[in-house]
């Protein structure tokens, strides 16, 4: 239970760090917002052409008499917006860290030198094409992943009693242990750690995962809060990546080169060091 209360202490520090580091935070919220602009975008458009393109694909039904053609073009064009929604849901976090990933690889390592006991960050040596093109390669594995986890757990959602009560539930961690993954990417990715590697390793420690990952999951289902958590996300999942690994983190979070009024300063406590791997 330990490692439980760790993954959650992570989370809390990293909205911490970026709340000290106001330039930091800002840089990391533009992601997010390219990213909702994107999205909201596409839901209008489907909001305002949907029937339309259901008209499209059912040709089949325009000779069908009132009100059964209403009736069942007014239910495909409401699962379909609800379709799109769900899917808007379930890929934010993986294409807002593709949209950013210049973004949050600077976000990660300001973490990284400022809880570093020499001041340094591990630093990538491959070009940006192919960062994004690794990023966006697991991204898409994880997706997969996580689908074939969302229809099993839809299969065992018709199970009465346990499908309304245990299912979601369960369904809460998965979620969390993936976007825990894809976070903690940015950072661990730097390091030159694989997709398979990397999923080794938070297996390694899934009570350290799910603290992290299942709160910050349920307060994803909140509209537009992932935009404004997604900065904190990345910098307290750097610091869950350096547990993982086994890296000595200092305490205090100040980032001379973050230019903001509180860096620098070795009073704050918003990162410790954490227990060992393997705890």
């Amino acid at each position: 239970m330990r490692d439980l209360g760790a993954g959650f202490g992570h989370l809390m520090k990293g909205q911490r760090w970026v709340a000290r580091h106001g330039r930091s935070y800002g840089f990391g919220l533009v992601p997010g917002l390219i990213t909702l602009v994107l999205y909201v975008g596409v839901l209008i458009a489907l909001a305002l052409w949907g029937e339309d393109f259901v008209g499209w694909v059912t040709p089949f039904a325009d000779d069908w008499s009132s009100p059964w053609l209403g009736l069942f073009r007014g239910f495909l064009t409401a699962v379909l917006f609800a379709l799109a929604l769900l899917l808007a849901v379930l890929t934010f976090t993986a294409v807002t860290l593709l949209v950013g990933q210049p973004f949050y690889e600077a976000l990660s390592e300001r973490v990284d030198r400022a809880v570093s006991p020499d001041g340094t960050a591990p630093v990538s040596s491959l070009p940006l094409w192919r960062e994004l093109w690794i990023s966006g390669r697991d991204s898409l594995r994880i997706l997969v992943r996580a689908a074939v986890w969302g229809v099993l757990l839809f299969a065992l959602g018709f199970i009465p009693v346990v499908g309304q009560t245990v299912v979601p539930v369960v369904g809460f961690f998965v979620t969390g242990f993936f976007l825990t993954e894809e976070l903690a990417a940015v950072a661990l990715q730097r390091r030159g750690v694989e997709l398979r590697e990397r999923l080794a390793l938070l297996r390694s420690r899934r009570m350290l995962v799910w603290g992290f990952g299942t709160p910050l999951g349920v307060s994803f289902l909140v509209p537009f809060v992932a935009v404004f958590l997604m900065p904190g996300a990345v910098a307290g999942a750097t610091l869950l990546a350096r547990e993982l690994l086994g890296e000595e983190t200092r305490d205090g979070a100040g980032d001379p080169s973050d230019g903001d009024p509180s860096d620098g300063d070795p009073s704050d406590p918003a990162v410790s060091p954490g227990p060992a791997p393997g705890r």
